[in-house]
């Protein structure tokens, strides 16, 4: 069995930010499990069974086979053991994100023996899930920030919402 690199996230949408990292990762390790975790403090915008079918289509039309998506809730470096990785995989924005992550990655060390491996998110450093949502709650277009699959998803959320306003008007 090779290296295991465990990149976990709410991912509420998963944005061509989250596949540059995901890209970068496979390359440096055998296999890349994208963890898709229940936040506790952050409200859940899109259903994560959908969002985790969504990013397996998005993977799959790329030929990523070494990447497999779960769905977990709990601390994530316990997650992470499950599926043998000793190795956090995290995607750096700015100096920000730099500080907050390696708070995280210092206690995982001590408490889990868990490293953790960084990858810049290089030209998509603006790009986030909120920003995202953001667009997309006030309809402007999220195609070019988010994966086809993603966008997809997102376009039936928007059609099922109208629907279910109208139902509400009738």
């Amino acid at each position: 069995m090779g290296t295991v690199g465990f990149y976990a996230g709410s991912f509420d949408p998963f944005t061509n930010g989250h596949l540059e990292i995901v890209k970068k990762a496979r390359e440096c390790f055998d296999k890349v499990i994208i963890g898709i975790g229940y936040n506790t403090e952050k409200k859940q915008r899109i259903d994560k069974q959908k969002m985790k079918e969504a990013i397996e289509k998005s993977i799959q039309e790329l030929g990523l086979d070494n990447v497999e998506i779960v769905l977990y809730t709990g601390l994530t470096a316990e997650e992470a053991k499950k599926y043998n990785s000793d190795i956090l995989i995290r995607g750096l924005r700015n100096g920000t994100d730099y500080q907050y992550e390696e708070n995280i990655a210092q206690m995982n060390e001590k408490v889990y023996n868990m490293d953790t491996c960084y990858f810049r998110a290089g030209e998509l450093g603006y790009l986030s899930s909120s920003l995202v949502m953001e667009l997309y709650l006030n309809d402007k277009p999220v195609d070019n920030y988010v994966p086809k699959p993603i966008a997809d998803l997102l376009q039936e959320m928007k059609k099922r919402d109208k629907m279910s306003k109208n139902k509400e008007v009738i």
